[in-house]
């Protein structure tokens, strides 16, 4: 199954945020949209995505993906600064404050460093989360921009009513009115071989934007800060969103079928050893926790045809 671990995992494939949860939500929940992660789980793996999505177990914090999150979160507070303030000092001093907020947010956060009794394990991890803000500076100067959004939920309903969401890091508008979507990784920049998987997320996100605003996105660019910092840049078209709307429409379908049917196969592959719920995968000799019956009634008795209406 796959891993959330973007430190070890291909960032093609390991997203920087931990699955999405909602503490009110019940224990069992049909699902209702995709996301760009919850999109990669599926076709990763659907036992992974049943696991997170429709049982919603719990995960431990992961130091890398927590790390993404906070580097995230510095990246999205320092354009608060005036340009000529966005300093790399200023930004290693949003650390531990953000850091602080963090942990009010996420207190399971703090499971991160159990024995850390001198705080020396939090300062090593803090000083790599420095490196990849140092990396930024390299590879973009942030006082020559000035985002149009940052950290926005953008949310469109396509005509078949299936619900696409996520959240965009930064979205930069030119005075043209030419529209580039940002996003910054952790990892490292993937290979060549991996770089469409790491697109489809972008793409994504550009659907949305372009259903949503009715302007499609110039650009698409992914900001690596891992191994030294790179940009990744990919201008779309028309045709290149109307194939992901296709597949994610195809997506949808096979996850509804997997709901009235109960199957969701694990499909082991290189990512495994850094997945939370491996104990519990048939591929590793795990027992997963028994289908949730009430997921299966909700389709009894649903014809095919609008099964598919609904796909």
């Amino acid at each position: 199954m796959q891993a959330a671990d973007p430190s070890t995992a291909d960032p093609a494939t390991a997203p920087d945020t931990p699955p999405d949860t909602d503490p009110d939500a019940p224990a069992v929940s049909l699902p209702s949209s995709l996301s760009p992660s919850r999109a990669g789980d599926f076709m990763t793996c659907p036992l992974l995505y049943r696991l997170r999505v429709i049982d919603r177990l719990p995960e431990p914090p992961s130091p890398a993906a927590t790390k993404g999150t906070l580097v995230h979160a510095v990246l999205e507070r320092l354009f608060d600064a005036p340009a000529g303030a966005r300093t790399p000092d200023a930004a290693r001093a949003l650390l531990r404050p953000e850091w602080e907020k963090l942990l009010l947010e996420r207190p399971e956060a703090a499971e991160l460093f159990p024995a850390d009794t001198d705080a020396a394990e939090l300062a090593s991890w803090l000083a790599e989360a420095e490196k990849l803000l140092d990396a930024y500076f390299r590879i973009e100067d942030p006082n020559r921009l000035q985002p149009a959004e940052r950290e926005l939920l953008v949310q469109t309903t396509l005509e078949s009513g299936l619900l696409l969401r996520g959240y965009v890091d930064r979205i930069d508008v030119a005075p043209t009115g030419e529209v580039r979507v940002v996003d910054y990784k952790t990892g490292r920049a993937p290979s060549r071989d991996f770089e469409g998987k790491a697109m489809f997320q972008m793409k994504f996100y550009a659907l949305v934007i372009w259903r949503e605003r009715g302007v499609l996105p110039k650009r698409l660019q992914l900001v690596y800060l891992g191994g030294g910092g790179q940009i990744v840049s990919y201008d779309p078209d028309e045709a290149d969103l109307l194939a992901v709307e296709r597949k994610l429409l195809a997506l949808w379908k096979a996850i509804q079928q997997a709901l009235r049917t109960g199957e969701w196969p694990a499909s082991p592959n290189r990512l495994c050893d850094w997945c939370a719920h491996k104990s519990l995968c048939p591929a590793w000799g795990g027992t997963p926790p028994a289908y949730p019956l009430e997921i299966k009634t909700v389709f009894e008795g649903v014809p095919d045809q609008a099964l598919n209406e609904q796909a």
